[in-house]
């Protein structure tokens, strides 16, 4: 059952604030790495491993995870995600081994950031919602990871200068579990479907899925979005370093995107009930590719690195509202989850790659021009990915009843 206006506000509150501190905890852990290393006498990569595979089996359980919600609710997913969170971050505390630790931080954290993550919310808000409050409802809650990013970082840096690392572990494990309460509302059940696309088995709605070529042309664009996110996250304050400038400038570069996404965010999810989805995709990719473009090829200063970054900060995760109202126009939203899980594994795994590349590429040349051009490329590819997209009434499976003649695109 669709929620009223008066529940619609609870369950995108609780839906943004649930959205923030699983974004915020998540991105916390790399905080953890100089002083968890420095006092157990771990190496760095083997810590960046761990996380490396928290991203990897992020990305392979999030469609599974995502078939759960869509058949039990987000509800009992999100709930059982804060479990695995506080699990995880407890276990990450306690480690007495590298092995150990990346069992917690990789495997553990790994499927609770699938249960507990933006997907699983966003597509049950998605569901919730009517038609015409989801792309604001989604934007709303991509802004939240942003804001948790913003907020709960510096509040974990906090803890570890106040209580230590294994404190500040302790304290964000308590942390996690308020999500629990957060995920009353988000649904028990789906509402029973309706006639059409709705009526579909998970088995159908992957099968329509993985032969349109609708679904592989969303897949590969968004798989760019990865490779940019990772590659700035991960890279950015030492490509700045690279560049003479002081390291506080570098962590002023990823606070401003943080900052701005929010602002990109809501203003993709507004955008993407009032444009076509398609064609806002086409605008965020290309506009990351010029404005990577003009940075390359600019003086680097502070204020042309915090420019940059205020500005990719726009467009940083502008590109999940639009990408989710795709994948509810084209595929419904029954299984919407299970749908844009599949479709975040491609994200995962430019993810991966913009990670790896980064440092692979330094490493060789000693310099991050090669990556900025591949990035720059991606961006390309991406916005070309998404010109053929369909952006019109659900697809349909033979059997199943077609649209009304005459549905028009929107």
């Amino acid at each position: 059952m669709l929620a009223t206006p008066s529940r619609a506000g609870i369950l995108i509150a609780c839906a943004v604030i649930c959205a923030a501190l699983a974004t915020g905890l998540r991105q916390s852990f790399g905080l953890f790495l100089a002083p968890m290393t420095s006092d157990l006498g771990w190496s760095s990569s083997g810590f960046a491993l761990a996380i490396a595979i928290q991203v990897l089996l992020n990305g392979f359980t999030q469609p599974i995870i995502g078939q759960v919600a869509d058949r039990v609710g987000g509800r009992a997913v999100i709930m059982g995600g804060a479990v695995f969170y506080c699990l995880g971050i407890l276990g990450m505390a306690l480690s007495a081994g590298l092995p150990m630790f990346t069992f917690f931080a990789g495997v553990v954290m790994g499927v609770a950031v699938s249960a507990a993550g933006m997907p699983v919310i966003n597509a049950s808000l998605t569901r919730l919602l009517p038609e015409n409050m989801r792309g604001r409802a989604v934007g709303l809650g991509t802004a939240g990871s942003s804001f948790g990013q913003f907020l709960v970082v510096p509040l974990s840096q906090l803890g570890i200068n106040l209580a230590g690392w294994q404190g500040a572990l302790f304290l964000l494990a308590g942390v996690a579990l308020l999500m629990i309460p957060l995920a009353l509302p988000l649904d028990g059940r789906p509402a029973p479907p309706k006639p059409g696309v709705d009526e579909q088995t998970a088995m159908q709605a992957l099968r329509l899925g993985l032969t349109s070529p609708t679904f592989w042309f969303i897949f590969f664009g968004f798989s760019i979005c990865g490779l940019h996110v990772s590659f700035l996250a991960v890279h950015l304050p030492g490509f700045v370093a690279t560049c003479h400038l002081p390291a506080s400038v570098g962590a002023a570069a990823i606070a401003l995107i943080g900052l701005f996404n929010i602002v990109g965010a809501l203003g993709a999810g507004e955008l993407s009930q009032r444009w076509k989805r398609r064609e806002l995709l086409i605008m965020i990719y290309a506009g990351r590719g010029v404005l990577m473009a003009v940075f390359l090829f600019a003086e680097k200063t502070t204020t042309s690195v915090l420019i940059f970054s205020a500005f990719m900060g726009l467009l940083w995760l502008s590109t999940i509202p639009p990408t989710v109202a795709l994948m509810a126009r084209n595929f419904g939203t029954r299984w919407l989850a299970t749908m844009f899980g599949l479709v975040f594994v491609g994200h995962q795994f430019g993810g991966f790659a913009g990670a790896f590349l980064g440092g692979y590429i330094f490493d060789r040349t000693g310099s991050y021009d090669l990556m900025w051009s591949i990035c720059i490329a991606g961006s390309a590819f991406a916005a070309l990915m998404h010109i053929p997209v369909r952006d019109g009434p659900k697809a349909e499976l033979p059997g199943l009843t077609p649209p009304p003649r005459g549905a028009t695109s929107g």
